[in-house]
Formats: C-alpha cells, sequence, structure tokens
C-alpha cells in the first residue's frame, strides 16, 4: 500500500497554505498545483472557470471516478473606499466577521500591487470607545486599516486601490511539535494537499488504478459551483475530499478522518458512503461519521446542477472552520490511507 508522505504532506500544505487564493482569485494556486503535475509528468487541462483536471488511466476506461478538492479560500473585495482612508469590505464565502476581527490581510491590486493591513472593527479602542466590546461586527462596522500613509480616499485611490479589489487573509501558518497544524484556509487546503502527494505517490510508485480517475481541483467551491462542471460522461462516482467539522454534538475530532453521512444539502449515496465505511473498518483506519448541519459541498453542487452520480464526502477533521483553524498531522494520514484504499478499490 501507499506509504503517507508526511513531511512532504505537510510541507505541501504550507506552501498552499501561503498562497493567497481567495474564490475568484485562486489563479496562484492553480498554477502551483498544475506546476506540480507537470514535474509528475501528469497532463493537466483548465476549464474556462480556470479549475484544474488531472486524469490517471486506470485498468477499466468505461467506469470512471472524479475525486475533487478545492484551492480556494474565504476572503473579502473592497466594497468602498472610505473618506477615512479605511476600507469597506464585502464577504466572500461564508463566514462571520468576528472569525476575521484583528487578523491581518493583505488587499491585492488589479495591477498586481499588494498592500498589507488589518481587519479591525470601526470601534476598537477600549479608551475611546464605550461600545468596544459590544459593538456588533457586521458589515457596516468593519473596516481594514491599510499599512500606509493614507488618510483620506484620495491618498488611498493613489496607491493604486479600487472597489473590487481582492482581500486576502493571512493565514498565520503555525506547526507544532505535537502535530498540530494551526492556520487560516485549511479549508481546503489540507485536502488538498493531501491528494497532491497521494498523486505522486501513485505515480513515481507505478501503482496501477483499477479505474480511470479523474482528479479536479476546483476554484469556487466557498461559493456554491466549483466543480459542477466538465465532469466527462463515464464518472459513475463522486468523491469530495473536504474537511470534516467539529464543534458540540459532533463525533469528528482533529485526529479522524470524517466521513460526511448528511449536510445542509441532504443525504450522500448511501452505498458509497457504507462502502467509505468499510474501507476504513478493514484497514484500522480511525474514522467517524458526521452530520454537517450547515455546509454544502462540490458534490452538493454537481447533484444539484444534474450529473447522476453516486456523491460521497471525507476529509481530515478540523476544529474552528472557516475561523482559525487547526488539525493534527493524524487526521491527514487517516484520510490519506482512506483515499488511498478507495482507489485501489472496485468501482459499485
Amino acid at each position: 500500500m501507499a506509504f503517507f508522505r508526511e513531511k512532504e504532506t505537510r510541507q505541501t500544505l504550507v506552501q498552499l497554505l501561503n498562497i493567497q487564493s481567495p474564490t475568484g482569485c485562486a489563479h496562484e494556486a492553480i498554477q502551483y498545483i498544475e506546476q506540480r503535475m507537470d514535474a509528475l509528468g501528469l497532463p493537466c487541462k483548465k476549464n474556462n472557470k480556470g479549475s484544474l483536471m488531472v486524469t490517471m488511466k486506470g485498468e477499466d476506461d468505461d467506469v470512471h471516478r472524479l475525486v475533487t478538492v478545492h484551492v480556494d479560500t474565504l476572503g473579502a473585495m473592497v466594497k468602498e473606499i472610505k473618506a477615512n482612508g479605511r476600507l469597506r469590505l464585502s464577504k466572500i464565502g461564508g463566514f462571520g466577521w468576528f472569525s476575521v476581527d484583528g487578523a491581518y490581510c493583505f488587499v491585492k491590486t488589479r495591477s498586481g500591487q499588494v498592500v498589507p493591513g488589518t481587519i479591525l472593527a470601526t470601534h476598537t479602542s477600549v479608551h475611546v470607545y464605550a461600545d468596544a466590546e459590544e459593538q456588533k461586527r457586521s458589515d457596516e462596522h468593519i473596516e481594514v486599516r491599510l499599512d500606509a500613509k493614507v488618510s483620506n480616499a484620495d491618498d488611498v485611490k493613489a496607491l493604486g486601490i479600487s472597489v473590487g479589489d481582492y482581500v486576502a487573509f493571512d493565514p498565520q501558518v503555525v506547526e507544532t511539535e505535537s502535530g498540530f497544524i494551526k492556520a487560516r484556509h485549511l479549508d481546503d487546503k489540507a485536502s488538498a494537499a493531501i491528494l497532491i502527494e497521494l498523486m505522486a505517490d501513485i505515480k513515481e510508485n507505478n501503482i496501477k488504478l483499477p479505474h480511470t480517475t479523474h482528479f479536479f481541483f476546483s476554484n469556487f467551491e466557498e461559493v456554491g459551483f466549483g466543480a459542477n462542471s466538465n465532469i466527462p460522461a463515464q464518472v459513475r462516482e463522486y468523491l469530495v475530499i473536504d474537511m470534516g467539522a467539529i464543534g458540540e454534538g459532533q463525533t469528528t475530532d482533529e485526529f479522524c478522518v470524517s466521513i460526511c453521512a448528511k449536510d445542509g444539502s441532504g443525504p450522500y449515496h448511501y452505498e458509497l458512503t457504507s462502502k467509505l465505511i468499510r474501507l476504513a473498518e478493514e484497514h484500522g483506519i480511525y474514522y467517524q461519521v458526521d452530520l454537517y448541519p450547515y455546509y454544502a459541498s462540490d458534490g452538493s453542487a454537481a447533484v444539484r446542477a444534474g450529473f447522476d452520480v453516486m456523491h460521497a464526502l471525507i476529509g481530515p477533521g478540523v476544529d474552528a472552520s472557516h475561523a482559525y483553524e487547526r488539525t493534527h498531522r493524524d487526521a491527514l494520514e487517516h484520510t490519506y490511507r482512506l483515499l488511498y484504499h478507495y482507489l485501489q478499490s472496485a468501482s459499485l
């Protein structure tokens, strides 16, 4: 069987996390993956949306599989340049402003300049504002303080910043000796790193897949339509690798591969989900089955778009999703192993 490439997976994960790729502006992350695939000698094809498809031919070329991860992340866009030189934002993806209050960020202009800053509530100083603690974190009360000498809108515009510019959040990546990885955007770059390294293992060790398999790196998942196009007609099984959600009432933790039975879009395919559970049990893989109540995936989008596929979802357990997230090397390994054994199994 494939041996978990822990060092390589963690290195790839850190590299991916440090590439700014908010939804709609994820081309640099896609380019990174394209370069990795080129180095492996794996042909890639980009669709018009900018997603990347990599195909490995299997022994059965009549029944295909598709495995997808996404490399786009949460972010924001400049909504307004305020008279005081601060920036008002519009969210990209589903998160709460509380989760980025105080976060460092980068404003990316259309001309290629990057201006750093900090996301803050408008009433942050407790020495000035009586409501600093209670002020609602909302579109109207969150702004970017630029790390530049600006005091009005004209100063900001002189930097090249305009309405519609992207704002990426600093991932703040930290690795601990105890095996934890802390960062923003582990959703879904942890899964992308797992997939890249498993594909490298398959290619470098000449591991034959039983079915032709398409590996889809999507770039619009956080807004709901990442991998719901360009799905070959031969695809029968559609497996999403995305983060497992942790919280009260959940069985998922930071050390397991989480298998999703149902999310906000509805149940996943019963037989395919059951097969993944069976594979985990047969190979001694630590897993948990869960329901994610406020969640949807590229698999949800594909089924809603009308594709006749069996869809399922697995992924490493990630704490504090859509905030400052954390997972553990064990979750990466168990996800890696389950994905390997799935790819080596016969289709339903």
